[in-house]
């Protein structure tokens, strides 16, 4: 009897023990100003503002809490990461905010399961970065007269980077000139990009097949702390 005494003490003792242990934090997405109104939502958090590298992790709403669906690392631009709505172009920083992801394109087929819309690559593919055009901040195929070649990215020219690739709508729906343009989640390249966010090619395949249109990703990029914190958007 006294065994059993003491055994029942030892149990509600750490049964205690572990009442009293701080529970951890909430999943990253319950700590963001806001989340897109979707049930998918990818989160590209980098230490630092002026940080290159990263973690992009992808999440699922389940049961009225976010579940963390995949990760990979990030890599961001070569300047680091700035605040998005004062964003200027050509200054090779990622912007920070919640954005929503148009479409998917890419130099190959679409991956096996790909559900977003997905446009593929050709000889006449440009993306318009030209501040000047009405086409700024769109695909042209072809690239229109008013788009000046050297303000413009021809894309089958990034064979690696946009084997596959999701269109960021930073700057998209209303372009504000000289904020910015072709700023999209890709392949990675050999270092820091110009202003995307990019991950491994597995990683890449993982998130198109993963992302359902019908439940209206988002994409958060921020910091860890700072003036452009993730859970600021």
């Amino acid at each position: 009897m006294r065994r059993l005494l003491v055994t029942a003490s030892v149990l509600l003792a750490l049964a205690g023990s572990l009442a009293a242990r701080p529970a951890g934090p909430p999943p990253l997405p319950e700590r963001l100003a806001d989340t897109g109104g979707g049930t998918q939502l990818i989160t590209a958090q980098a230490p630092r503002a002026d940080s290159t590298t990263g973690t992009l992790t992808w999440w699922d709403r389940r049961g009225g809490g976010w579940v963390a669906a995949g990760s990979a690392p990030a890599r961001f631009g070569a300047n680091g990461l700035t605040e998005g709505a004062t964003r200027v172009q050509g200054t090779n920083t990622t912007p920070t905010g919640l954005y929503d992801l148009p479409y998917a394109f890419g130099i190959e087929a679409a991956a096996p399961g790909t559900r977003h819309p997905y446009r593929r690559v050709g000889e006449g593919s440009w993306w318009c970065q030209d501040n000047l055009s009405r086409s700024y901040n769109r695909w042209v195929d072809p690239r229109p007269a008013d788009c000046r070649p050297e303000e413009a990215e021809h894309l089958v020219g990034y064979s690696t980077q946009y084997a596959r690739a999701l269109v960021i709508g930073f700057n998209y729906h209303r372009p504000v000139r000289g904020r910015g343009a072709g700023i999209f989640l890709h392949v990675d390249g050999k270092g820091a990009t110009a202003g995307c966010v990019s991950v491994p090619a597995a990683a890449m395949n993982r998130v198109l097949r993963w992302a359902d249109p019908a439940r209206r990703p988002h994409i958060a990029i921020g910091t860890a702390s700072g003036r452009t914190a993730i859970t600021r958007y």
